[in-house]
């Protein structure tokens, strides 16, 4: 039976077709949804689905999940997809669910691909037929609902968001799609795995070009192939990561974006996490630009929250522009030296008594004890500047923070030196 699944015949369905499951037993991933207690599984309890919007990445399940929602409660499951359907269609299958209703008491269950491919009007066109209970529809969409979809149809809808499938989830569908038919060498799998980004479909594609190479065993020449890519050498918890982004940090650090961005396309094109990258470039504009140019640490971070809101394939675009930005910046870890030499008098010295005039005085007792007693209010004297003390009394006389003359930080430097000279 398993043999069949990698039957080559042009006549038959694709694999990733053949593999789906039949039942929710069979389903896998998406445990927040489906599984005891979670809301798939008590929507089936119910006597009525509610109409969906199932928010995921490709290859997620959004499709297996309208089928198996829709054969559990014997509905009449419509298919339509937003990219070739137009509202002729929609108002084709309304009519035949209207009738289906009224002949023999059955509703439909409509699935719609790529929802968000609608434009207003046409989803517009269903929100009578979900008021009078006609129709359960089910809209798939890779965008976000909040954007895509109109508010009205959002408000009749619950949205519920899959996630991109692991790679344990993925290992599963491909052990259950090769069982008793052939054997894949280990190499070969954790190529498959990384390079299908969490998409069972797109991976399970891979492995039926791969099969037509072979008779028995799926080799990493194989699956090459059939990606027409040859894979990087790359463990991404082994020596090749940490030689990898040690290269990436220092090619940023010595100013060279020709070699970061190099860097930075070797570690994503081998599978690297693009979201420890865009950690790392945070890390990197703090420690390595700082005060140079205080505005790298916003750039990395809004780097780190569009990729987290756009997502592959399309992330590593701004991945680039950051990794190029922070090596073309002016350089100071002026602030991160700062913070060692504190870290290391507080671990010497310990807890030193703050002045008394630092401290907080909220109550009666404390301002009898000198909290807070001649402390000066900057904002109240010229330039806003005030001759106090305001480290302990045994380190008085630290200087932790000593700016370059890089970027920003010689203002910076420019602007402490007048502070000082007007306290002499």
């Amino acid at each position: 039976m398993q043999k069949a699944l990698f039957d080559l015949d042009s006549t038959m369905p694709p694999l990733a077709e053949k593999m789906r499951p039949k039942t929710f037993e069979e389903f896998v991933g998406q445990e927040h949804l489906v599984g005891p207690g979670k809301f798939i599984t008590e929507t089936l309890r119910a006597p009525v689905i509610p109409s969906l919007i199932l928010w995921g990445p490709p290859g997620s399940g959004k499709t297996t999940l309208a089928h198996l929602l829709g054969n559990q409660k014997n509905h009449r499951f419509m298919f339509l997809s937003a990219v070739t359907s137009g509202i002729k269609e929609v108002k084709e299958i309304i009519t035949q669910a209207e009738e289906e209703l009224r002949m023999f008491g059955k509703k439909t269950l409509l699935f719609i691909d790529e929802i968000h491919r609608f434009n207003k009007a046409q989803q517009d066109a269903f929100l009578p037929f979900i008021e009078k209970g006609i129709i359960i529809l089910i809209g798939a969409t890779t965008e976000n609902p909040s954007f895509e979809i109109i508010p009205p149809l959002l408000s009749r809808c619950k949205v519920l968001v899959l996630k991109k499938l692991d790679k344990e989830d993925l290992e599963k569908i491909v052990k259950r799609a090769l069982e008793n038919s052939f054997f894949i060498e280990q190499d070969a799998l954790k190529v498959v795995l990384e390079s299908c980004d969490g998409d069972a479909r797109r991976m399970l594609n891979t492995l039926e070009t791969a099969v037509s190479f072979t008779n028995k065993t799926i080799r990493l020449s194989h699956i090459e192939t059939a990606l027409q890519k040859k894979a990087l050498v790359y463990d991404k918890s082994g020596e090749e990561h940490y030689n990898l982004i040690s290269a990436f940090i220092k090619s940023m650090r010595d100013s060279d974006p020709d070699a970061a961005i190099y860097y930075l396309a070797r570690m994503l094109e081998a599978g690297e996490e693009p979201l420890f990258l865009a950690r790392r470039m945070v890390i990197f504009a703090s420690e390595d630009v700082g005060n140079a140019d205080p505005q790298a640490v916003q750039v990395a971070v809004s780097c780190m929250q569009s990729f987290d809101f756009v997502g592959m394939p399309e992330g590593w675009i701004p991945l680039a522009q950051c990794a190029t930005y922070l090596a073309s910046a002016p350089k100071s870890n002026s602030s991160y030296l700062a913070y060692l030499k504190a870290k290391e008098d507080v671990e010497k010295y310990g807890a030193l008594p703050t002045p008394l005039h630092l401290r907080n005085a909220p109550t009666a007792l404390m301002k009898n004890l000198g909290y807070g007693k001649e402390y000066l209010y900057a904002h109240d004297h010229k330039d806003h500047i005030v001759i106090q003390e305001h480290l302990p009394e045994k380190i008085r006389d630290k200087k932790y923070y000593i700016p370059s003359e890089n970027g920003y930080e010689r203002r910076i430097s420019e602007w402490l030196t007048q502070v000082q000279n007007k306290k002499k």
